[in-house]
């Protein structure tokens, strides 16, 4: 993959111009995700909407820079006010449609309440931190051994991303993190799509979202799935995306 410098820091990157004048969907990977970790799904749902797109790797995931330090509790704060528009502005796109997973889900969240957005697809969104969240957050630390040598297929540093993430979310000064404060912000249109065996998060999620957002607001509530409906579930996601795109 392609990296480029923003901010001072090298990001693994790739880009696929939008035809003129059409907005560009932007992929905004989970916590332990990476430009490979989406596979094919961005390629597909451009392909079904006739759109280009782009996606990264965060500071510290895939073959990107690694962390400067451990992470705070603003760290999101941070990655949606401060380093995504400078993302935007180093490949022109002035017209984006968030699609976010997870951490993802929430950085385009975060930023669409601050920045003008076409559109928001937030998939498995957080928040508000959830008993049941680090539950799972907690079983995967159990399974380390066994889940972090496979991360090293998509990381170059898979244990330091891992320690990063599961470190943060499970410290008590992150217990009272939320972003509801921002919600009524986002007047832009948001499909909201979250599996119903979500181990990281329930619906709780999703109807704070859709109680408190400023703007219109969509769902698509998929069983027996979890917290991956893109990878699950990609004909599903894709159709329901690419509806709510052309709606736009």
């Amino acid at each position: 993959m392609p990296s480029v410098e923003v901010g001072g820091v090298s990001l693994e990157t790739i880009h696929v111009p939008s035809p003129a004048g059409a907005p560009t969907l932007v992929f905004l990977h989970e916590a332990l995700g990476s430009v490979a970790l989406w596979r094919d799904f961005p390629q597909r749902l451009a392909a079904a909407t006739g759109l280009g797109w782009l996606a990264y790797s965060r500071q510290g995931h895939g073959r990107s820079a690694p962390l400067a330090g451990p992470r705070d509790t603003i760290y999101l704060d941070r990655e949606a006010i401060d380093v995504l528009p400078a993302v935007l502005r180093r490949f022109g796109i002035a017209r984006p449609i968030l699609y976010g997973h997870s951490d993802g889900a929430t950085i385009a969240l975060i930023h669409a309440a601050g920045e003008k957005v076409e559109a928001v697809i937030a998939e498995a969104p957080h928040v508000v931190v959830e008993e049941a969240g680090l539950a799972g957050i907690r079983a995967a630390v159990a399974r380390a051994d066994d889940l972090v040598p496979r991360l090293g297929k998509y990381h170059d540093r898979p244990g330091a991303i891992f320690e990063a993430w599961h470190s943060i979310w499970l410290a008590p000064e992150f217990r009272d993190w939320s972003i509801t404060h921002r919600l009524p912000a986002i007047i832009a249109p948001l499909l909201m799509i979250q599996g119903r065996d979500d181990p990281y998060g329930g619906l709780a999620q999703i109807e704070t979202i859709a109680a408190a957002s400023g703007g219109p607001v969509e769902t698509l509530i998929l069983d027996g799935i979890g917290h991956a409906p893109h990878d699950e579930a990609p004909d599903t996601v894709i159709a329901g995306a690419s509806k709510f795109i052309a709606s736009l």
